[in-house]
Parts: structure tokens; sequence; C-alpha cells
């Protein structure tokens, strides 16, 4: 390369919180209620999405330090490569975390199309399987397309899906407070109060699933580089849009668990449309009303593949400038200013995983980016703080480090009440990962 590929800083605070509610309010919320009723085993799921939501909130404090030291393309590959390089496994790291962006990325997008195919079936009743993953592919390569813009477009249309995402949630809660009974939601089991070791388990493993649902609060790290006053920008984004996101999750949950029997939402695959339809008192308006929430559920689903799309694609153009990658995927659209070729292959490589289940996706994911990202981000946050005086770090974390460790505790919590075999498959890919990592030095040293 001839010249250092720059993307423009097109997009404001209102923009970026936008990107990061959209990304965190997918499909996400709508399929893992269930899942979380039948895990936690009652209608107790409150104390995971508080869980989650502390975990969140300690965690975004990690991310808004890195981020506005750092506000560069990439996100968590640059912090963690600047974090650790004082003790020479910079790297190492960022090199393992570019590996589990392999994995992590087609599988993440795949999962919120898989979700949206899922949903889809409230139309569809007799959808066949193989119908099912090219609706999931379609929906991949359109959200793929949509992107091939401009960052200031790009946050103009992330605006405009917020209102939608923010409507649909809305009524879901406004539906709750017209039909849903209190007593219902909070009517919880003798054994929701007893707190041994297995509801701790039980939490633990459903907070899991909360904190996919939680995930995206730090879209906008991966796009720093095109963040407008990215020192102040990315800690208000990120906060903002936990603080939003957990009162809606608390507010959406209690309202279908108290006008759904938890058993019977832990049964459902539909559960916001069917929500809906009950909260009608005439049927013929009810079902009209679940087709509508549908389509809207169907837009927040699209609308969350767009940022999750969006911040993953700068990931690999971000280590292939630094010299960590294929140079190919560090080239710029000369026009529309975005890393079209790594928009491209990250699109491209869900396809295979949108004939997958959304079910042998989450834990798994989770698991693998707990090992690989989020427990080092935490410790990295107190590395850069304590021997980069090269950087300029405008901003700290509130009572720091409090928050990164209260993190680093609660991911290896939730990391080790989650299934045996993702901790199993999460050690061997890491071990994988560090293996590539000699051979690609290796390579270089021989070239």
């Amino acid at each position: 390369m001839t010249g250092r590929a720059h993307l423009d800083r097109g997009m404001g605070l209102l923009a970026a919180t936008a990107t990061n509610i959209i990304a965190m309010v997918g499909i996400g919320p709508f399929l893992v209620i269930p899942l979380m009723l039948t895990t936690i085993n009652g209608p107790h799921i409150i104390y995971a999405w508080i869980a989650g939501a502390v975990l969140a909130i300690c965690d975004g404090l990690v991310y808004a330090q890195f981020g506005a030291a750092l506000p560069g393309s990439g996100g968590p590959y640059l912090y963690l490569r600047e974090a650790y390089q004082p003790l020479g496994l910079g790297r190492l790291i960022g090199f393992v975390y570019i590996c589990q962006i392999t994995l992590v990325a087609p599988l993440s997008i795949a999962g919120g199309a898989v979700g949206f195919a899922d949903y889809l079936q409230y139309y569809w009743t007799t959808m066949p399987p193989l119908a099912h993953g090219l609706v999931a592919a379609t929906v991949c390569v359109a959200i793929t397309g949509l992107l091939y813009r401009d960052i200031a477009s790009t946050g103009r249309l992330a605006v405009a899906m917020l209102g939608v995402v923010l409507a649909t949630v809305g009524w879901v809660i406004a539906g709750g407070a017209m039909g849903s009974s209190l007593h219902a939601a909070f009517d919880f089991p003798s054994e929701a109060y007893t707190w041994n070791r297995e509801l701790i388990v039980r939490v633990g493993g459903t907070a899991v699933l909360a904190m996919y649902s939680y995930g995206g609060y730090n879209q906008v790290c991966s796009i720093g580089e095109e963040i407008k006053d990215p020192e102040t920008t990315v800690p208000r984004s990120i906060l903002m849009s936990i603080i939003v996101v957990a009162a809606l999750y608390i507010a959406m949950s209690t309202a279908i668990v108290g006008l759904i029997p938890w058993r019977q939402a832990a049964a459902s695959r539909t559960i916001a449309s069917v929500f809906v339809e009950r909260s009608f008192a005439d049927p013929a308006i009810g079902r009209a009303a679940a087709v509508v929430m549908t389509g809207l559920i169907l837009f927040v689903a699209a609308a969350s593949l767009f940022s999750v799309v969006l911040g993953y694609s700068r990931v690999p153009f971000a280590a292939a400038r630094n010299g960590d990658f294929f140079t190919v995927f560090a080239r710029v659209h000369p026009t529309k200013h975005l890393p079209h070729i790594s928009l491209l292959a990250i699109g491209a490589a869900s396809l295979p995983f949108c004939f997958f289940s959304l079910g042998q996706l989450v834990n798994w994911l989770m698991q693998v980016q707990i090992l690989t990202i989020f427990v080092w981000q935490c410790a990295g946050v107190i590395l850069l703080r304590r021997y980069r005086y090269d950087l300029r770090q405008p901003f700290t974390m509130w009572a720091y480090p409090a928050p990164a460790l209260v993190a680093l505790v609660m991911w290896v919590y939730i990391y080790a009440t989650g299934p045996r075999g993702g901790m199993w498959f999460s050690l061997g890919f890491l071990a994988c990962s560090v293996a590539l990592y000699g051979i690609f030095v290796k390579g270089r040293l021989t070239r």
C-alpha cells in the first residue's frame, strides 16, 4: 500500500447511541425470553436482567475508557493489542481476537438472520427447513447491500431504524400496562427467595442469555474512527444505550410474564406476537395486531443486523491496515469511503451458518467471547492506565478500577455456570488460535 487508508468522522452522539441500541434490541429479547424462563425454571427472570444490566454497565465502562483513549476502527482488536503491548503480548492477544472474529462474526450475524426467519413463521407456518435457511441468507445479503454507503448516511439510517425499534418495544410495554398483572409477573415460587447453589447456577445460566440480548453496547467502539468527538461521544453513547435498553427489557419481560403464564411463555417461539394477540379482548383485532407486531419485530431484527454487520466489518479492515491480517481487507472504497472488501467478506461468511438453529449458537458464542475477549479487556484497561503513559486517556471509569474488577468476576461466574460443552469448545478454540499465531509469526519471519 502506498498510503494509510482513513475513514470519515461523520457520526455524532445521536447516531452513535442509535447504532448501539438497534444492535442491542434486535431479535434477541423476543426469542430468548422463553429460553430464559426455561433455564431459570420460573417467572423470576428479572434476576438475570438485573445481573446482566450490572455487568453491562461495568463492562460498558471498560469499553468507554478504552474507546475514549483509542478512538480507532476495530474496537477490542485495537484495545487488546495496545493494552498488552508493554507485556509483549499485544500482537498475540490481538491475533486471538481476529481469530475469534472469524467465528463469532458470521455466527452472530447468522443468529440474527435465523431469528428473523423464526419470527417469519408466524406468517408462514409451514415453512420448510431449506426455505428457513434461504430466508436467513437473503436477509444477510440485503443488510450487506444497505451498508454499502458512506458513514453519514449510514448514521441517518440508524436513527430512523431506532424510531421503529423504540415504537415496537413501546407497544409491548404499553400493552402490558393495560392488560398485565404485576401480581402474576412477580408471583415467584418459594425457591426463588432461597439463594442456594442451585439458584445461583440457574441465574448465571440465564444471565448468559440476558447478555446475548444486552450485547451491542460496545458497537460504537468498532467504528470509533468514524465517530465525531470520540473522547466524549463514545462513553456517553455506551452508557446511555445500556440504561435505556435495561429499562426496556425489564419492563417488557414483566409485561409478558404478567399476561401469559410463564410455562406457556416458555413454550412459545413468537412470544411477542402471542402477547399482543392476547392483549385484546376481541380475537379478530388481536390477530390483526399480532400480524402488525410480527412485521415490526422483523424490521427490528433487520435493524439490529444492520448495526452488527457495520461494526464487525471494521475489524478485519483495522487489522489488515496494521499488518496483522491480509492486506486486501485494508482497501477503502474510492468514493463511499467504507472498507468494502471487509464488509462484503463478513456478509458472505455468514451465509453458510444461516442453516443452523439459534439454540445451537447462543451459549457457545458467549463462552468463546468471554474467554477470548471479555476477561482480557477487564484486565487490559488497568494495564493501559498503568503502563501506557504515551496515550492520552481523557476518560476514566467511575470508581476506577472497581467496575473492571466487578465485570471480570461476573464474566468468570457466567462462564463457569454455562454449559460444559461450551467451556471445552472455547478452551479448544483458544488453544488453536494460539497455535495459529505461532504459524503466522513463523511465516512472517521466514519471508
